[in-house]
């Protein structure tokens, strides 16, 4: 599912409020929150340097703040990226965990490895790299088995290569980041992030930050539903002054640009067919705002980010274009139009979804590739159902199943299933050691499948009208604790103990530690927790 930034202008222009989205009461559980006085980012930054020298950092090492959360209780959660002689350190990021006074009580790192290289000289030239990396992709990076991601048409460089330290594999060595941009077969954008052996030339990892999920639409999916609106003179707008400015733009099937704004003279959009070019655009401006209220009301997050800012979303991307995509660098949501331009891929767990990989990015940062890559996907699963559940739609009922109203199977099964992953024919109900090798959309499975037992149990179960059967690897019973308490669980391992290279295990050990944090090292939440991992085998 990919990621793209749209520019957005802001008005000058009296809001008009027609509506308050309405969702479910914020979670029983109490969230953590970043100091309404303190600049998280600031507070960081200003213990970035004790805390290097507390870590007994080399000289050439610097810690540069990415993110704060400070609990209720003063309790602080420092998120940081490293440097080695300015260059960026990728895996070398940290979270330091310090209690009320300021004193370190914890340290989770991406990698224990210390950043001894011989030489920050490297041996081979940055156009050269560059020129490896581009053929790399047009090699073999373009060429997938997955079925939501269409193989590569043409690639171009973006710009030089760059070094930084490559340290997320454990051998911290000297090497190149790369961006080589392209256009799928089906008109996907692509934007693949190669690091490369700065001695070798050797692909070290790859990364499309643009991520998809391809399927068709059924016509609108939200229904009637109550917009938040500007009005700029006798015009309404289809941008929400109350949610850091987010809006709607079309792009009128084109495939680049801002796109323009959607307004009227109305302040009444759309009529729910896919021929109405409205109808799609109050589905993504809906969408956006669920998902805003969604974590704002949940967690105390304001926006994607933590920092007010609104994302913008964009409709009738392309012609005839069967996918979606959220794009990090230019902070948007794309929707194409589907099949025959009669089928907007504009569902509401699609949007929240794709979003959830932009507030990811903006904490652990999770690899997209390994385990972590499977982690990455599960959170937007994850999260993109609780957006469905938050908003609970008549005509989008809320389920914990992924994609059902898209129909990217063409016979009216979901894309994937979290009761039982496999369930889609590809995806892991368990962990094993070869699930890391998956696609990150398969190897996801263990982390869905993981949620679904913690918030509803294992066993036969109906929920909402919907029909679920959830066995565990090893047998066991399990009494789910609620989606509430889990998304709380899952938030906050997330945001305050993953890192970007956080596996499988790693993951037990955060969502354990966040049930310790909420609710107590000897409650049911945190036994549950447990269970819920050893019945999909991490133990």
């Amino acid at each position: 599912m990919k990621r793209k930034l749209a520019a957005v202008a802001v008005l000058s222009a009296t809001a008009l409020l027609t509506g308050v989205v309405q969702g479910t009461a914020a979670m029983a559980a109490p969230a953590p929150h970043t100091g309404a006085a303190v600049d998280p980012i600031a507070l960081a930054n200003g213990q970035a340097a004790k805390v290097a020298h507390a870590l007994a950092l080399g000289g050439k090492e610097q810690l540069v703040a990415k993110d704060a959360v400070v609990d209720a209780d003063g309790t602080r959660h420092l998120r940081y990226e490293r440097t080695l002689a300015g260059l960026p350190v990728l895996g070398g990021d940290l979270v330091v965990h310090q209690k009320a006074d300021g004193s370190t009580a914890s340290v989770d790192k991406a990698t224990g490895a210390s950043l001894a290289l011989p030489s920050l000289t490297p041996k081979i030239p940055a156009d050269q790299a560059a020129d490896q990396a581009t053929g790399a992709v047009q090699s073999t990076v373009g060429i997938t088995a997955d079925k939501d991601e269409a193989p590569l048409a043409a690639v171009h460089q973006t710009g030089k290569a760059e070094l930084v330290v490559w340290a997320a594999d454990g051998n911290p060595r000297l090497a190149y980041r790369t961006t080589v941009e392209g256009v799928r077969t089906d008109g996907t954008p692509s934007r693949q992030l190669l690091v490369t052996d700065a001695a070798t030339g050797t692909v070290l990892s790859t990364h499309e930050q643009v991520q998809t999920a391809s399927g068709t639409g059924k016509g609108v999916f939200v229904g009637s539903v109550p917009l938040t609106t500007t009005q700029s003179g006798t015009s309404y707008q289809l941008k929400d002054a109350t949610r850091g400015g987010q809006a709607t733009y079309t792009l009128k099937n084109k495939t680049s640009g801002s796109g323009t704004l959607v307004a009227n003279s109305t302040n009444s959009f759309g009529n729910g067919l896919a021929s109405n070019a409205e109808s799609a655009a109050v589905d993504a401006q809906y969408g956006a705002a669920v998902t805003w209220d969604f974590y704002k009301n949940t967690f105390g997050r304001n926006g994607i980010k933590n920092n007010g800012v609104g994302a913008a979303s964009r409709v009738h991307y392309g012609s005839n274009y069967v996918n979606a995509f959220w794009d990090d660098t230019c902070f948007c949501m794309t929707y194409g139009d589907g099949a025959s331009n009669t089928h907007p891929l504009t569902e509401l767990d699609v949007a929240g979804h794709e979003m959830s990989h932009g507030v990811t990015s903006a904490t652990a940062n999770l690899n997209y590739s390994g385990e972590s890559g499977g982690l990455n996907e599960a959170t937007s699963d994850i999260f993109g159902t609780m957006v469905e559940f938050y908003a609970n739609l008549p005509s989008n009922p809320p389920n914990y199943l992924i994609g059902e109203l898209i129909n990217i199977n063409g016979n009216g099964t979901p894309l994937r299933y979290m009761d039982k992953p496999s369930k889609d024919g590809a995806s892991a109900d368990s962990w094993s050691s070869t699930v890391g090798s998956k696609d990150v959309h398969y190897s996801s499975g263990v982390a869905n499948h993981f949620f679904y037992l913690l918030a509803e149990g294992s066993g036969a179960k109906t929920v909402n009208g919907f029909s679920y059967n959830s066995p565990t690897s090893n047998g066991s019973s399990i009494t789910g604790i609620g989606r509430d308490k889990a998304a709380q669980i899952w938030y906050r391992a997330l945001t305050v103990y993953m890192t970007s290279s956080t596996n499988y295990a790693g993951a037990r050990t955060a969502t354990l530690k966040a049930a310790s944090d909420l609710y107590g090292a000897t409650s049911a939440e945190y036994s549950t927790v447990a269970a819920a991992w050893s019945g999909v085998n991490v133990n």
